[in-house]
């Protein structure tokens, strides 16, 4: 018996041998002793007796035993050697009582090179265990720069609290998401309990996603099964049958497609004009009044972010009276926005907008469950096939709202309200800075977050007193105050300069005119992976600023100058040489900052006085928006 399976083996062995050299690859095992760097010395840590995953044992420590086998493990010494008697008298031993002497070998970048029991490794990969017991030699390079590096030393980290070498991720940050994903706070040890559990659901999720094609995409499992479990939370797949995993799994296949490509969003900078036939239309040419729905967090009464959109709904429903009605949920959380969804989707909404980043999850699950309904979520650069992501280019406001204050800063100090350190938020705290100190050279931005921890935001002015303030964009009809847009005081007393706007109705117009023209489907390249995200500006008419009648009339033409310029793409705020907190953050004068750039930035101009706040420091209401949307800076 053991004989024929060595045949089968050699067989397996000898193939791979001369695929590899077709290909010009090395056609044996790699040698770790050949990989490891020269002249750079690497630390050693015995792990002691490890289970180690069988498809992650690629080579031998020395170059030995190499050329006894193949680069699958496989053997390809002829059936008349030793070797092959010894090898098949292992293989008749596995299948009557199993193999249980630990192997010997080193990990290195969390692959394993085998010392000693080559050949029990070759039998179990033969017969495709899963994994085998090994008295495990971890070696540590140096750190370096290089993102594989990067992702090991973020392994070991993660190594010290869950010992699981069996998942493995291709992005930086993906093991401190995974300890966050699975309800752990950073560092937090696992009991043996949650190591089984996890390893349960991995395996479950590994063996489906593996039978629906899985290892033909350019990603590893763990990032399919991190993003699966983000999406679907940790404890929910936890729960779900074989079949409900499976069915999941399928209808998820398009976000496990879109991984493979480096944040490839198509972006639509404008509103596309271009008519299509009108066959593409979202709606059908059958129904009456085509159905939406708003789902808001908050309360148009209690948040000035939601009046807005609810002015844009109902602008709708005016531009749009026989075409459209609109129906809205408010006071959404992350417990009641899936049944919101359901709700909306019940009631016939073929269009549904989420208005809020924290909604971005939610949002996916419904698409998925809902292939018939369109589901757009307001946020910046959220990376999703099954749904569309809008938001407004505010930072060019906020540029012109710096350089109206910069011509106002009598006494060159300003403040600046932020709300929450995601994206797009850091853009529009530096467009204000730069558009203040393309007026006034001297003048400094003192930054202040109402989402911080304990904020004093009022003493805070006090001990500043700054010339001008930037506050929330705008008011909110339950509470009577004019501290929003840009102003300043006189004693307690606000006087308002100017606003920002961002006009939602006109969004929201704009898009249903691309799907009654047909343009929406014509967006929607079907052959093409990439997410799309809508993010529109002055040029388009849903970003503006209202100026006050007390501005100085030469402030307000230069306003006006400048609005002019931004909206004709004749300026961009962030060109030229733009320095930073800590340096120089673009050094050539002919360049402007890419829109992904702007989008991501994550640093501060170097007016601004205060800080980016970490995660901790802030609210708990904070939490969910942060999660999602929050700003990831780099370390050093």
């Amino acid at each position: 018996m053991g004989k024929d399976e060595y045949t089968k083996a050699f067989r397996l062995g000898k193939k791979d041998y001369q695929m590899r050299m077709l290909r010009g690859q090395k056609p044996t095992l790699p040698v770790l002793d050949d990989i490891l760097p020269e002249r750079i010395s690497c630390s050693e840590r015995p792990l002691g007796l490890v289970q180690i995953p069988i498809a992650q044992i690629v080579g031998t420590k020395t170059a030995g035993r190499s050329s006894s086998f193949a680069g699958n493990f496989m053997p390809i010494l002829r059936e008349n050697t030793e070797f092959a008697t010894k090898w098949a008298r292992l293989s008749t031993s596995h299948l009557e009582e199993g193999i249980q002497t630990p192997i010997k070998a080193y990990e290195y970048m969390n692959r394993f090179y085998v010392e000693e029991g080559n050949k029990r490794v070759s039998v179990m990969k033969y017969f495709e265990a899963d994994s085998i017991l090994g008295e495990v030699t971890r070696i540590i390079p140096k750190r370096t720069d290089e993102k594989e590096n990067k992702i090991y030393f973020e392994f070991l980290d993660f190594y010290q609290a869950a010992p699981i070498n069996y998942i493995w991720f291709s992005q930086e940050g993906s093991f401190a998401k995974l300890q966050e994903a699975v309800g752990k706070e950073p560092g937090e040890k696992w009991t043996e309990e949650d190591l089984l559990d996890f390893s349960s659901v991995y395996t479950r999720f590994l063996a489906e996603y593996r039978a629906k094609g899985g290892s033909k995409l350019d990603i590893t499992p763990g990032d399919a099964f991190l993003a699966f479990i983000t999406l679907y939370g940790y404890q929910v797949v936890d729960e779900k049958t074989t079949s409900e995993l499976k069915t999941l799994i399928s209808g998820s296949w398009e976000e496990f497609e879109l991984l493979q490509e480096e944040q490839d969003i198509d972006l639509k900078m404008e509103p596309n004009q271009e008519k299509k036939p009108l066959l593409s239309r979202l709606f059908p040419s059958s129904s009456a009044k085509r159905k939406i729905a708003f789902i808001y967090e908050k309360t148009p009464g209690t948040s000035a972010w939601t009046y807005a959109h609810e002015l844009g709904r109902l602008y709708l429903e005016q531009t749009f009276p026989d075409e459209v009605s609109t129906i809205c949920y408010e006071g959404a959380g992350q417990n009641t926005v899936d049944a919101m969804l359901e709700d909306a989707v019940a009631a016939g909404c073929r269009l549904i907008f989420t208005t809020t980043p924290s909604f971005v999850q939610a949002s996916v699950k419904a698409a998925i469950a809902n292939p018939d309904v369109r589901i757009m979520n307001c946020s910046l650069h959220t990376s999703h096939r099954y749904i569309r992501t809008y938001y407004s280019r505010m930072h060019e406001a906020k540029f012109l709202m710096g350089a109206i204050a910069g011509a106002m800063a009598e006494n060159d100090r300003l403040v600046y309200i932020a709300d929450y350190p995601i994206y797009g938020s850091i853009a529009n705290i530096n467009a204000f800075a730069l558009g203040a100190k393309m007026i006034n050279p001297r003048v400094k931005v003192y930054l202040e977050w109402s989402a911080r921890k304990e904020a004093d935001i009022e003493q805070s002015i006090r001990d500043i007193a700054p010339s001008c303030i930037s506050g929330r964009d705008m008011t909110i009809p339950e509470e009577a105050s004019r501290l929003f847009g840009l102003y300043h005081l006189e004693g307690d007393t606000p006087r308002n300069l100017a606003m920002p706007i961002c006009h939602w109705g006109k969004f929201y117009e704009q898009l249903i005119r691309t799907i009654m023209n047909g343009t929406w489907k014509y967006d929607d390249n079907s052959s093409s992976p990439k997410a799309i995200n809508y993010w529109w500006g002055l040029s388009s008419g849903v970003i503006d600023v209202i100026f006050s009648q007390r501005l100085p009339i030469g402030t307000k033409r230069l306003a006006e100058l400048l609005k002019t310029t931004i909206a004709s793409e004749q300026f961009n705020p962030f060109s030229g040489i733009l320095y930073s907190q800590t340096g120089v953050a673009q050094d050539d004068p002919e360049k402007s900052l890419s829109p992904e750039e702007i989008m991501m930035m994550d640093w501060l101009a170097e007016n601004v006085i205060g800080s980016i706040p970490k995660k901790e420091e802030l609210k708990e209401n904070a939490e969910p928006v942060v999660r999602q949307q929050g700003v990831k800076q780099k370390e050093g």
